[in-house]
């Protein structure tokens, strides 16, 4: 099977490539925007090709499309304040772009496309968000991403996710993310300052996103033309329950301030129950996300890495 993942040496795709490499034709296209180095431990693997281009390059896009079995479209502007800034490349990459490719994918080719559960919003009666909840995006980044899943959702044979917050160590390391960010807080600082210490939000180790999207491939007739929040609910917890946790491997104070806001405001209880009823189930927990982070900022010398 030919595999074709957009936007591959990110954050996301550069773990992911090494979840398929080793029984399917593996083909990146990204920019290189960020981390030019994120998808070198793969340069001498037979299965692997790598393609410089920006997937606004139609004509490259459509040239790659042609002899893939799957596509993953991973290339986005991710996060509100990156999108805030380059509003007409977040419209173009993180859903022209997709339009595009539900266009102009033929029947049977396989899409698997990676949403945000921060299209939720906030849940005003406190109940849990399940895959038939409302959307209310509030940002760019958001709005772009919602787009494009309803796109993608109103096409044969595509697969919609809807990622919790995601964390843990990659090849293209993210520090700007809430648990990385908490946990190099930690490390260099020894304090946290809170803001929003109530609100909820739910996480998933990059390395359980990228099961994720194998158990889809494997197993495509039970999750063809689905919706799938994917998060590990026991990882549901509020600011302050994140900040006490990360402080049972860390010495940390924590500072509770509600003098700001997220402008991106998210705060919901998310159920990833549909997932796991099909058989799907996270590996890794809070506690190896935190330890691993922390043996991760104990290599780089600089560790500020973000989508900015």
């Amino acid at each position: 099977m030919n595999i074709l993942i957009t936007g591959g040496a990110g954050y996301i795709g550069s773990e992911l490539v090494n979840f398929f490499i080793d029984k399917h034709q593996v083909t990146v296209v990204d920019n290189l925007m960020y981390d030019r180095g994120s998808l070198l431990r793969y340069a001498g693997h037979p299965n692997f090709k790598f393609v410089r281009g920006d997937v606004r390059d139609l004509n490259l896009f459509s040239s790659l499309m042609s002899s893939a079995d799957v596509v993953i479209p991973l290339a986005a502007l991710v996060g509100f304040p990156l999108c805030d800034r380059a509003p007409r490349d977040a419209v173009e990459i993180n859903l022209d772009v997709n339009r595009w490719l539900a266009e102009n994918k033929s029947p049977n080719q396989l899409v698997i496309y990676p949403c945000t559960n921060s299209g939720y919003g906030t849940s005003e009666d406190g109940s849990v968000r399940t895959e038939e909840s409302p959307l209310n995006p509030v940002s760019l980044y958001g709005k772009t991403k919602v787009d494009a899943e309803t796109i993608f959702r109103n096409t044969e044979n595509c697969t919609t996710f809807r990622l919790a917050t995601v964390c843990g160590p990659s090849s293209r390391m993210r520090s700007d993310l809430l648990v990385n960010n908490f946990v190099l807080r930690a490390l260099k600082d020894r304090v946290l300052v809170l803001y929003e210490c109530e609100f909820m939000r739910n996480y998933v180790h990059v390395w359980d996103v990228c099961r994720a999207f194998k158990f889809v491939v494997d197993n495509w007739e039970s999750c063809k033309n689905e919706t799938f929040n994917v998060g590990n609910d026991a990882m549901n917890m509020n600011k302050l329950q994140l900040a006490q946790k990360i402080g049972n491997h860390l010495p940390l104070e924590i500072i509770r301030a509600e003098f700001t806001k997220d402008p991106d405001v998210r705060d919901y209880i998310v159920s990833s129950q549909k997932f796991y009823d099909l058989g799907y189930e996270c590996k890794y927990d809070l506690d190896v996300s935190i330890q691993q982070l922390i043996n991760a900022y104990s290599i780089i010398d600089s560790p500020w890495y973000a989508n900015y």
